[in-house]
């Protein structure tokens, strides 16, 4: 996209002025930045609120996973088609179902009294909320010329980055003092008010129903299959016993089905559902592979420490919700100085620093006790918080810069997914990695209690005066065990994710600024 250049009077024309973006361009850019903090909001909305939800519709711990999982599926899937979906319904009529229907699956999560419905519910509002991300930075390429585009991409970024965290700050309050049906129903104003902008701020466009035809029908299912049945492998796989079981077996092997269509689609299709060689560049490969770590981080983060601050230190969900939203600080104070690093900071510093202080707020996690509360995880949320907001914003920009303009919508598609696929790796494998890491310790420390120990003996005794009988005692004893197993577990768990995004720092070296002046167009 080109800005339009208009003379300064009385200048004759020899000194030209980019001209502004009008008033009804700068309501689209903001009808897709809520769109885009709308859909990273509900991903996590539900986190602080996750144990409440649980007992009212009969999920267990592990099942309860899915509700946050399914949302982040079904995003991952929908992202990568959203440039295509655009091309082919126009981008207002596009939004306007997506926020319809989101509005409906919200409402549909709102009601559910079973696990079955709740797990619809959630994947239909991944589906819609998915294609509002990238559409949002269509937006901002399309509707701002070049000069603006930096303003438009920071408030993109910011509620990006605010949606994860304040989901459980929002969600944790409307569950203690509404109800955490409420975390569903709110979206239904927001949404009436998302549509009113999106008919203000978006022209018509005519659908194209010629891509129908045109269509990559072998890529989009390999999406769907090979996407989809990956994530509930891995989520399901520890519980089922891997490949013990028939139906990890059979999903396996739907999984490879599905890739195998991808891969189908992208040597014979004539318009590839995506342009995965992008991948093989050494640039925009490294983008992606930061975009998986910081996915990870991000939403692994905003689920384990609900989990801590709940089974340890017995928050309430609003109490958890404050520790979260810790993380959201750091986006508010740097909003007014983003345009200008955009503008003037190098991708690699900027990015090399984001990650670098990403994987140090996880290993600010790595000592917690039976006395962490809350205030302990402020340090490394503000960490994280400022991390977050310099890598997502210019790896947005890497994104761009690593490829040619042609192929920038396809980029945008697959850095969306990639961050979302993190997330969705982490939810999935942290649930097996936690049962693991928890049987291990626990047998750990039992190993090293001696039966005839003197010390061991005498504490069990008093433990016996102050509960009543021996057994209590015991039992007692097996819960501490239990509460300690989990705490060193969690701090693996943080352990673990700063190791794998520290491993992905030096691949900002393969970054290359971003040209001055260049427009963002995506599609």
């Amino acid at each position: 996209m080109t800005a339009a250049m208009s003379a300064q009077p009385g200048n004759a024309g020899m000194t030209l002025k980019p001209q502004n973006a009008d008033i009804t361009a700068w309501v689209a850019v903001a009808a897709g930045a809520l769109g885009a903090m709308l859909a990273t909001l509900d991903i996590s909305i539900v986190n602080s609120a996750l144990p409440v939800i649980q007992g009212e519709i009969g999920a267990t711990g592990t099942e309860g996973t899915w509700i946050a999982t399914s949302f982040l599926v079904a995003e991952i899937v929908v992202i990568p088609l959203s440039a295509w979906l655009e091309r082919l319904l126009g981008l207002r009529t596009l939004l306007i179902i997506a926020v319809t229907a989101f509005t409906g699956f919200s409402v549909l999560c709102g009601i559910a009294t079973d696990l079955t419905t709740m797990i619809i519910g959630r994947t239909g509002q991944g589906f819609m909320g998915g294609v509002l991300i990238p559409t949002a930075m269509t937006i901002v390429a399309k509707r701002l010329p070049p000069h603006q585009q930096p303003i438009g991409m920071a408030l993109f970024g910011m509620t990006v980055v605010l949606g994860p965290v304040m989901g459980p700050l929002i969600g944790g309050w409307l569950t203690e003092n509404l109800s955490w049906h409420y975390a569903f129903f709110v979206n239904v104003p927001v949404c009436a008010g998302l549509l009113l902008l999106l008919f203000i701020g978006l022209p018509h466009e005519k659908p194209n129903w010629d891509y129908l035809t045109q269509a990559d029908w072998a890529g989009i299912a390999g999406l769907i299959l090979g996407l989809g049945g990956l994530t509930v492998v891995l989520e399901e796989g520890h519980r089922e016993e891997w490949f013990d079981s028939s139906f990890i077996r059979w999903l396996s092997l739907i999984t490879a089905a599905g890739f195998a269509s991808l891969i189908y689609g992208q040597l014979y299709a004539a318009k590839p559902v995506l342009k995965l060689r992008l991948l093989l560049s050494r640039q925009f490969g490294s983008v992606a592979i930061m975009a998986l770590a910081l996915g990870m981080v991000m939403y692994g983060s905003t689920y384990v420490i609900p989990q801590f601050l709940a089974i340890i230190s017995d928050y309430n969900a609003f109490q958890t919700g404050l520790v979260i939203f810790w993380m959201g600080v750091p986006a508010f104070l740097l909003m007014p100085v983003l345009p200008f690093m955009i503008r003037r900071v190098d991708i690699r510093i900027a990015v090399g620093a984001g990650m670098l202080l990403m994987a140090v707020s996880c290993f600010v996690s790595t000592s917690l006790t039976a006395e962490s509360g809350g205030a302990v995880f402020t340090e490394s949320q503000l960490i994280r918080g400022v991390g977050m907001i310099l890598a997502m914003m210019f790896l947005n920009q890497a994104t761009v810069a690593s490829v040619a303009k042609d192929d920038a919508g396809d980029a945008s598609g697959i850095f969306n997914a990639a961050r979302n696929l993190g997330g969705s790796f982490a939810l999935a494998g942290l649930a097996s990695f936690q049962d693991q890491r928890t049987w291990h310790h626990s047998r750990r420390m039992e190993e090293t209690l001696n039966a005839n120990s003197i010390s061991l003996q005498s504490y069990l005794e008093s433990l016996a005066q102050n509960f009543g009988s021996m057994g209590e005692a015991m039992a007692v004893l097996g819960r501490t065990i239990q509460r300690e197993a989990f705490i060193m577990t969690y701090n693996d768990v943080f352990f673990v994710m700063g190791m794998l995004t520290l491993i992905t720092v030096p691949l900002v070296v393969f970054l290359k600024p971003l040209p001055k002046n260049v427009s963002l167009s995506m599609h």
